[in-house]
């Protein structure tokens, strides 16, 4: 992948994950609609990043159309200390089936250099079938939605606002629950998130606000820390929220959720090979 082709490769994202949204639509959900163009600009600064980060890891592949090149899939992943990560992959409708996702996803897995890997997986059958075959566990996701209980909000102390300064010690603890530390990732984290942290150090944890009060990553030495550290996000919400990205070894997470209001639903699976499901964790889909 190269800068010049982001705009292209944003067009095919967007289309591939309208038409799997389509596809895997529940009946309660709404009419999916093609990716806004304030979120298309956010979709190629990020990309941008990875290319900065781990050029390497970043692939598309193209075919010959109306006398130029037409990306019609893209792969994105990230080397960090000891461990591999898939960003974002797919394939255009129309030019599926045809082994240009095996391609890709063999090249990005050759990127990885036999490292453990991590990603969150769509149900799409070809594609999770692909995963397996690679030697992938497939864990299910839930996600957990709705406008939060304000009244079951309880009183959570023994946090602090967090900075650089916290990456360190942060990155240890990534360590110790996915056998590497975020490293970049962090500062990127940071640049558009709230970091708040746990105050005891003998007691770490973290998790990363956006703007709407979603927890977007969080780790934690203990469940209890990880609790305290979900409602406090939880606390930051205004109107309706989600938490994603909860697998089966968090369900410290379920607990703090259902006690919140919030409804429990599947979503996709955790991908994980050669690593154990982080806990207490959750991940998030961009930075895993």
């Amino acid at each position: 992948m190269r800068e010049d082709d982001l705009p292209a490769a944003e067009r095919a994202s967007a289309l591939t994950f309208l038409d799997a949204d389509r596809r895997d639509r529940r009946v309660s959900d709404p009419e999916p609609e093609l990716r806004s163009a304030a979120a298309g600009r956010q979709w190629i600064d990020r990309m941008r990043y990875y290319l900065t980060t781990d050029p390497g890891g970043c692939l598309v592949a193209v075919e010959p159309h109306a006398g130029a090149e037409q990306v019609v899939g893209f792969a994105v992943s990230q080397n960090r200390e000891w461990l591999w990560y898939l960003a974002t992959y797919g394939v255009l409708p129309g030019h599926q089936r045809r082994g240009i996702g095996k391609r890709l996803l063999d090249a990005v897995l050759a990127h990885a250099d036999g490292r453990p890997g991590i990603f969150s997986s769509s149900v799409h059958p070809g594609a999770t079938r692909r995963y397996r075959l690679a030697g992938f566990s497939l864990h299910p996701q839930m996600r957990m939605v709705g406008t939060v209980v304000r009244s079951a909000l309880p009183a959570v102390d023994g946090l602090r606002e967090g900075g650089a300064e916290d990456f360190p010690w942060m990155d240890r603890l990534d360590r110790e629950l996915r056998g590497a530390g975020h490293g970049p990732d962090h500062g990127r984290l940071l640049a558009s998130h709230r970091l708040v942290v746990s105050g005891d150090r003998t007691r770490p944890g973290y998790v990363y606000v956006d703007g709407r009060g979603r927890a977007a990553l969080l780790a934690a030495g203990r469940a209890d820390t990880a609790q305290r550290l979900l409602w406090e996000a939880l606390a930051a919400s205004d109107g309706s929220t989600l938490v994603n990205c909860v697998t089966t070894p968090n369900e410290w997470a379920v607990d703090v959720g259902l006690a919140a209001g919030l409804a429990i639903g599947q979503e996709g699976y955790l991908a994980v090979r050669g690593m154990p499901v982080p806990a207490p964790y959750l991940a998030d889909g961009h930075f895993l």
